[in-house]
């Protein structure tokens, strides 16, 4: 059974073409013009790109799977056109051994619609300071480790850590926070803060994590990878470690090219995330850090929760928003169609870079023998964002009722659709 995509607008090797795509026993079997398939899918005017790749998705499963799971998470990344996801440790219980890792790794294979590659902590139970064997969770097929949601508090523990990592080949991703420094904080230190009355999260949270890592990463060599970067301080830690030669990457959050500390309208939770919104030099900053090669990669830190954990304002709510399904379409319309970022650049950020910087060789590419992990756009369809559509259990996003363009149309895994949106729509 072959499927030819046809008359599309293909992004091949960071260029955007215009070409047919021939797929045949879930593979790209051929690229060219007039090909021919026993079915035909025509793509005429649409996007034809990679599925996108996020490095950092939370799917709550398994023990919190009232907020998501497997299955419903990994529809959203399809609905957003996600082929490939990487899903934080911070479930109950945490993976901390083989056996653990091992159930995950086989219930993201058989309920997930996407390809679900999993974390382990770095630390046990991500709270503690005690280091679980990397080598066995690797074996167990863990791809990466971080302790998402939490830092490393102890900079001998994330020396050891890096250390044995580095041994086992895997990357550390950090969500850099101190936690003294971020005191029980709830929104960026500044003018809203103030305003609202509400706790302080100081940058320094941030940044001074990220500047001893950077150091132990030095010493150690082992991948670092920077989690949800927010400040512009961050960026220029970064941005001198790599000139100097460190083993470093990072990535940005749609929520913080989007938005800023002033966008917040009032002590509204669906504003509350981790690392919090900062403010406009930050913002630019970071935009700039994409431009320049600093920040390597877009991921969403898609965060589902309960409309009740999002209940009581800043103060009470849970940290953390959705965004697997609607980034592409958000960042395409706030930046591509304004020209401040090329569609080509942006689609490099979303599939070619996150899969390079990760080693995934089989995601984030259109090339031929490469599994069909496809998805189509239509770059003209104006829609609404209607939380009522969302595939995530998660409703909490501060982009409800935006206006954009850039619709997925059509989701492919492996040469089969689990994701094609309905006609009418």
């Amino acid at each position: 059974m072959t499927t030819v995509i046809k008359n599309g607008y293909l992004f091949v090797g960071g260029q955007i073409m215009q070409a047919d795509l021939l797929v045949k026993d879930g593979l790209i079997a051929a690229i060219g013009t007039s090909l021919t398939g026993d079915s035909v899918i025509n793509a005429e005017d649409k996007l034809v790109s990679p599925g996108l790749v996020d490095v950092h998705v939370h799917y709550r499963d398994p023990g919190q799977t009232e907020k998501e799971n497997v299955q419903t998470g990994s529809l959203a990344a399809a609905h957003g056109g996600f082929t490939t996801v990487c899903a934080m440790p911070n479930v109950v219980p945490v993976p901390n051994t083989p056996e653990l890792m091992t159930k995950m790794v086989r219930n993201n294979d058989q309920n997930g619609l996407v390809h679900i590659l999993q974390y382990g902590p770095i630390t046990i139970d991500e709270d503690t300071d005690e280091i679980p064997d990397y080598a066995q969770l690797k074996k167990a097929g863990c791809v990466a480790l971080s302790n998402d949601g939490k830092g490393v508090q102890n900079a001998r523990t994330m020396y050891l850590a890096m250390q044995k990592a580095q041994e086992n080949n895997l990357i550390i991703a950090e969500h850099a926070q101190d936690d003294a420094l971020f005191n029980h904080g709830v929104i960026n230190e500044g003018q809203k803060a103030k305003k609202l009355h509400l706790a302080p999260i100081t940058e320094l949270a941030e940044t001074t994590q990220i500047a001893r890592d950077l150091l132990l990463a030095q010493k150690t060599g082992v991948h670092y990878h920077v989690c949800h970067v927010s400040t512009a301080t961050s960026v220029e830690l970064i941005r001198i470690a790599k000139s100097r030669g460190i083993n470093v990457t990072c990535e940005v959050a749609p929520h913080h090219l989007l938005l800023e500390e002033e966008n917040i309208t009032g002590d509204d939770a669906k504003f509350k995330m981790n690392p919090p919104l900062r403010t406009k030099r930050d913002q630019a900053a970071l935009i700039a850090g994409l431009l320049d090669g600093t920040i390597d990669m877009i991921a969403t830190d898609h965060a589902p929760h309960t409309a009740a954990d999002k209940q009581g304002g800043f103060a009470k709510a849970a940290f953390g928003i959705v965004g697997s399904e609607t980034v592409f379409s958000e960042l395409y319309t706030k930046f591509v169609k304004t020209g401040i970022f090329t569609l080509s650049q942006l689609l490099t950020w979303l599939t070619i870079a996150p899969a390079e910087s990760f080693g995934l060789k089989k995601a984030g590419k259109i090339a031929i023998g490469q599994p069909a992990d496809i998805v189509i756009f239509n770059l003209g369809k104006k829609i609404t964002i209607n939380t009522a559509d969302f595939k995530s259990k998660g409703r909490n996003t501060p982009v409800k009722g935006d206006t954009v363009y850039g619709q997925t149309v059509l989701t492919m895994v492996d040469g089969k659709v689990v994701f094609q949106i309905e006609e009418n729509k």
